[in-house]
Parts: C-alpha cells; sequence; structure tokens
C-alpha cells in the first residue's frame, strides 16, 4: 500500500498522529552524566523504547518509526559501534515475540548489509512472523539516510520504467521509498536538545510538525510524549491553505477532527 504526498493532496488532520517519527538522541549524555559507559545509555535507551511503543498502542497511534542508527553514526568510535551493533541484534533477538503478542508489526528500514548476515536474516524473519499485527507498525531506521533513501528510490523507479527519461511524478516515485506503506509522519520529535533532522526521512518530513526537547531519550517516558502530542495539537496544519480555509472548512462539517486543526 502506498500513501499520497501531503505536497500533492491534504491529508486529514486528527487529534492523536496517526504517525509519530523520533530521533532518540541523548543516551550518551545520559551514561556520561551517571559516570557510566556510554553503551550503558543505549541499553537504557533501549527500556524506553518499550515504554514508548507501548504508550503509541495505548493511544491509538497506528505507526512509530524510530531512527535507531543513522548512516553517518559509523563515524563514531568504533567499540561503540560493535556495542550498538551487539544491542540490535540482542533486541531483535529478545523482543520479537513480546512485539507480536501485543500485535505490533516490526518493519526495519536501511541498508542492512553492513550490520552482516545474521542481523540481515533475523530482521527478515522478525518482519515475516509479525506481518499480520495491526496494532501498531513500529518502524526501526536502521544505517539508513533520508538522501539514501530518496537515491535507492530513483535507482529502482528508473528500472521499473527503463523507457521513461523525463517526466517522473511523485506517484512513481512514491512506491520506491523505504516508508512507502506508512502515510507521512504527523508528528516528529527529537529528544537531547539538538534541533535538526540530521538526514532522516528528509522526503517525508516535508510537512511534518516538528518537536524538540532538552530530555535526554533515557529520560523520555509517556508523560514526556503526552506533552509532545498535545503541542502537536495546537498546531495548526495548513498544508498551503489559509487560515481562513481551515476556519470555513471547520464551520461548514470538515472532516478534520476538533482539536487537530490548531494543531486548535
Amino acid at each position: 500500500m502506498s500513501f499520497s504526498s501531503s505536497t500533492r493532496d491534504v491529508p486529514q488532520a486528527l487529534a492523536v498522529p496517526r504517525h509519530i517519527a523520533i530521533i532518540m538522541d541523548g543516551n550518551g549524555r545520559w551514561a556520561k552524566k551517571r559516570f557510566l559507559p556510554r553503551v550503558a545509555g543505549h541499553g537504557r535507551g533501549v527500556e524506553t523504547v518499550r515504554e514508548i511503543t507501548r504508550a503509541c498502542v495505548e493511544r491509538g497511534v497506528a505507526y512509530l518509526t524510530l531512527f535507531a542508527f543513522s548512516s553517518e553514526n559509523w563515524r563514531r568510535p568504533a567499540e561503540e559501534v560493535s556495542r550498538l551493533r551487539q544491542l540490535f541484534l540482542r533486541a531483535l533477538e529478545q523482543e520479537i515475540e513480546k512485539l507480536n503478542a501485543n500485535g505490533i508489526c516490526l518493519r526495519v528500514v536501511g541498508d542492512l548489509q553492513p550490520f552482516g548476515q545474521k542481523i540481515v536474516e533475523m530482521a527478515a524473519r522478525a518482519e515475516t512472523f509479525t506481518s499480520a499485527n495491526k496494532a501498531l507498525t513500529l518502524t526501526i531506521a536502521a544505517n539508513y539516510g533520508g538522501r539514501w533513501d530518496m537515491l535507492q528510490a530513483v535507482s529502482r523507479m528508473v528500472r521499473r520504467f527503463p523507457n521513461q527519461s523525463e517526466g517522473f511524478t511523485e506517484e512513481q516515485l512514491a512506491p520506491f521509498l523505504a516508508l512507502s506503506y506508512a502515510p507521512e509522519p504527523d508528528l516528529f520529535i527529537r529528544t537531547g536538545g539538538e534541533q535538526r533532522i540530521s538526514n532522516f526521512l528528509l522526503w517525508q518530513l516535508a510537512y511534518t510538525e516538528l518537536f524538540f526537547t532538552p530530555t535526554l531519550w533515557p529520560d523520555f517516558n509517556a508523560a514526556a510524549l503526552d506533552q509532545a502530542i498535545e503541542w502537536y495539537r495546537e498546531r495548526e496544519r495548513r498544508f498551503g491553505r489559509t487560515s481562513d480555509q481551515l476556519a470555513a472548512t471547520a464551520e461548514f462539517g470538515g472532516t478534520e477532527e476538533k482539536g487537530a486543526r490548531k494543531v486548535g
């Protein structure tokens, strides 16, 4: 299934974000503040993933996408990269049964080959095992980059249409993007205080509401998620329209939920 683009169509604005995307920043700093090795922060961050995933299911969020490892994270110290790889493998081994029991569908996007064949196979097995679940689609972006995503999508599109040399459309490109199965994020959250999107979902975040918080990822919890969702509800999601147009839509029985236009 491929969803339409927010630059071409106006999506319905809902009081609860249908899709939340998160950059989980601050694990290393959380550990450093406690005089712990950085890997301890990443381990604590996995517990936060569990809590936020559960909270999204409870609040009716349909899609949750987490930036676990960017294509630029290979620049980190070799020991930390190795520990992150081990943590990723352990999470795949230990969490799949729990995700499946809670009706969560797991998807993994990115170029997994550099992580090794075992992770590639385990990720594919986990996707197949949970594919029928409907409570939430949890996407883990690993060795992912927004520019990589667009380049691989263009390459696949060109191979699909070998006799076409120009005039490509968004509709032709969309099925080849890594998150073609999900609507574009309504709400983006970055923890840890940085205020940039860092090569994450460059195509998909065109009309996403961007929420930045100084809270470090291991300290981010369900209450912090609720604060981000409340902030989202106060945003006015115009998608190129004027405020007067939104008011008229609401007055004459538009489809947007109360409390979501000012997304208030």
